[in-house]
């Protein structure tokens, strides 16, 4: 008998050409052990799917939204307009395009009363994306609350044990070798 967890995050796409980008939003929430239901939608190809998918997702048990597109960028916000749970929007950029500052002037300039909370372009944003939705479920779960203590700690412990190669630091100015 197998026991699956109810998601409660949602990851939608615009496009199947997305997910390779969100895959690691994806798998950054596995290492968290938060489950997500990921979904291609399209705001502007199919609006009335994007209206119910938002509109009943709090009944599914989400708790969070995480939206990703690219160009006119509108999924983000077509989620947060149906919606009252938070949305976190990732800008992707498009081939071809101009580096996806479309995508993130379309998710982060919404109207007053509709918010979303847009991370950086691309990758690093996906990943960001998933932290972010990490850091809204923990304030209600302890021991996600843990988990993410220990990332952060992990994080802060990596950049302590870096060592510079003593020639950069010789060559760096104001910055004393020993």
């Amino acid at each position: 008998m197998t026991s699956e967890k109810t998601p409660q995050v949602a990851v939608v796409m615009g496009s199947d050409s997305d997910l390779k980008m969100m895959e690691s939003c994806i798998e950054q929430l596995r290492e968290f052990g938060v489950e997500a239901e990921v979904r291609i939608i399209s705001a502007h190809r199919t609006p009335q799917v994007a209206a119910e998918f938002a509109q009943s997702a709090e009944s599914r048990g989400i708790q969070v939204i995480i939206a990703a597109a690219g160009m006119a960028a509108h999924l983000a916000g077509a989620m947060a307009a149906w919606s009252i749970l938070p949305v976190i929007g990732v800008p992707l950029a498009a081939e071809p395009g101009v580096g996806g500052l479309d995508a993130l002037l379309s998710t982060v300039q919404m109207p007053p009363g509709v918010p979303v909370a847009t991370v950086a372009i691309g990758k690093p944003g996906a990943k960001n994306a998933a932290v972010l939705a990490v850091q809204i479920l923990a304030r209600k779960d302890p021991a996600l609350r843990d988990k993410l203590a220990q990332f952060k700690a992990k994080q802060a412990q990596a950049v302590k044990a870096f060592v510079l190669p003593d020639q950069a630091i010789s060559r760096a100015p104001g910055v004393s070798g020993t």
